[in-house]
């Protein structure tokens, strides 16, 4: 299916000539979309090696430049109007304003700009500091795809970028997208005072359709992974199509039944630490990717019960990545999917992640006809879990776990719309303008 659709272009472009009093043929829209992590989870932050794909939903963002440094902004999902000046000098939020959402506290005051226009500020801060020059705002509308906030997709960054490519394209910047990775991380991590890492951004903006984006977290290196021609032509494994199903839990905060959760990557540095002075290289920073698999496995011994399972998840994360690679090339999507599974699991079991409906949910989606793996989408303790699954079967896929799903958890079924519990998604590209 694609995406976005000429009546979703109609509608933004319509609604953007009505905001500026220009012609609708003047409107430009940003396509900046969601990203899943098929393989990867939870070793970005100690120099792990990840897998991501963008998907064909995201967010859209129709603008005019505004002929003047004036910014407008209207959104379909939130109320009230964002206004500010390109040549205002935008100022970091301080960390200890955000609540305990992760949004920024406001006073009454301001509570018209509401929280949204934040990350439109951040991306005038991020461009600012990098010295660019930016002389027109713009009038723009924002839309995301409905009822997919908080679901894991990395809605944040693909706001951000979407923010960054509008002002960049109504003040004729010629921006790289390493660079922009970049400026999307200065907005999260700087401007907005959030702990995040660069994968969300670096996946929106270095994918491109039918790849499979590889990223060392840290050297920062990336590469596209394609199925070979010679693959394609010769295994049979290449010619099954599929899609990519993204399963609702109906939770949209957190649940605190684990509160040492915030202690993963505390563990996973102790561990390292540990692993790193036992095979004589204590001057190392503490991460596990300096740690030799020859060396965790001589010394794991060393190692209490927690940390050994955040050890073991990160040492066998990192080897499904690169199995999952190798099978990602030559078209074996069997295989790619066992392989999400287990990383599913090993999330479950050794990095201790998720809660009661998410691992529900997992585990129906691992016997729904046709899939081939799933896993959570983020951390599993909100949001939804993702699967890749045949595309003969995706719609009797999401038929079973509609059925399924509201049997064990009734009461968080019941707050979602039922056909929009479980979307059937295709694989997407990178962000850009049309």
């Amino acid at each position: 299916m694609r995406w976005p659709s000429e009546s979703e272009l109609e509608l933004i472009r319509k609604k953007v000539a009505e905001m500026s009093s220009k012609h609708s043929k003047e409107v430009r829209v940003v396509v900046s979309p969601y990203r899943i992590c098929p393989l990867g989870a939870h070793i970005d932050h100690q120099g792990g090696t990840v897998s991501a794909m963008t998907i064909n939903k995201g967010v859209l963002l129709g603008f005019v430049p505004s002929d003047n440094s004036q910014v407008l902004l209207q959104s379909r999902q939130f109320k009230g109007e964002v206004r500010f000046s390109v040549d205002e000098e935008q100022l970091p939020r301080n960390a200890g304003e955000l609540n305990n959402s992760g949004a920024l506290k406001r006073s009454s005051s301001s509570q018209e700009e509401c929280n949204w226009g934040d990350y439109a500020r951040g991306a005038v801060y991020a461009l600012q500091t990098r010295g660019n020059h930016l002389k027109q705002g713009i009038i723009g509308f924002i839309c995301g795809a409905e009822g997919l906030d908080s679901s894991g997709l990395s809605s944040s960054a693909a706001v951000g970028v979407a923010y960054l490519l509008a002002f960049e394209s109504a003040n004729k910047l010629i921006i790289s997208p390493t660079e922009n990775i970049e400026y999307d991380r200065l907005i999260e991590n700087e401007y907005l005072g959030l702990k995040n890492g660069i994968l969300d951004q670096s996946a929106i903006l270095l994918s491109s359709y039918g790849c499979l984006t590889c990223m060392n977290c840290k050297t920062k290196e990336h590469r596209l992974i394609r199925p070979t021609e010679s693959n394609a032509n010769n295994n049979n494994e290449t010619k099954k199509q599929f899609n990519i199903l993204l399963a609702f839990s109906g939770l949209k905060q957190a649940l605190t039944t684990n509160p040492g959760y915030n202690s993963r990557v505390a563990e996973c540095r102790e561990a390292a630490k540990i692993l790193l002075q036992a095979s004589g290289k204590e001057g190392v920073e503490p991460l596990l990717s300096n740690v030799e698999p020859k060396a965790y496995e001589e010394h794991k011994g060393k190692l209490d019960l927690n940390l050994a399972r955040r050890a073991e998840h990160y040492f066998s994360e990192n080897k499904r990545v690169i199995k999952g690679l190798e099978a990602w090339a030559s078209g074996n999507i069997e295989d790619f999917g066992k392989l999400i599974s287990a990383s599913g699991l090993s999330s479950i079991k050794n990095y201790e992640s998720g809660c009661e409906p998410l691992i529900q949910l997992y585990n129906i989606l691992l016997r729904a006809p046709g899939v081939y793996g799933a896993r959570f989408s983020g951390a599993g303790f909100r949001g939804c879990c993702i699967a890749f699954v045949d595309a003969d079967c995706a719609l009797d896929a999401a038929s079973f776990i509609r059925k399924e799903y509201p049997k064990l958890q009734p009461e968080l079924a019941s707050q979602i719309n039922p056909e929009g519990m479980v979307l059937i998604c295709d694989a997407g590209d990178c962000a850009h303008v049309i």
